[in-house]
């Protein structure tokens, strides 16, 4: 069994918390938490897919200048080499997972 309590921890930007659930070359599912006003960098994956699914809070999808606004279970497919952006603009932290199916951050370009 796996939870938040258990799952590695790590930081990214300083401030947004990740948990990894599952950390497999072929399947990755990590638990985030993006305080309000923080956003990471916009990037795509060559050959990553990722469905991002938000758990709690509003999160901003930004996919090659399209915006999506999700809220508690709602989610998006990230196709590979589609330019994306997650960002925190509501007033609570933002709860949600990123499934993906291989390990994103050695498929990752930065804009």
């Amino acid at each position: 069994m796996i939870s938040p309590a258990t799952a590695p921890h790590y930081l990214w930007a300083d401030i947004c918390d990740g948990w990894k659930l599952l950390d497999t070359p072929s399947l990755s599912i990590i638990q985030e938490r993006m305080p309000p006003g923080t956003a990471e960098t916009r990037h795509r994956h060559s050959r990553v897919r990722q469905f991002f699914y938000v758990l709690g809070g509003e999160l901003t999808l930004e996919v090659d200048g399209e915006i999506f606004k999700l809220g508690p279970q709602q989610g998006l497919e990230i196709a590979p080499g589609r330019w994306h952006q997650a960002r925190n603009e509501g007033g609570a932290a933002a709860e949600f997972l990123v499934i993906s199916d291989g390990v994103s951050r050695e498929d990752r370009e930065d804009s």
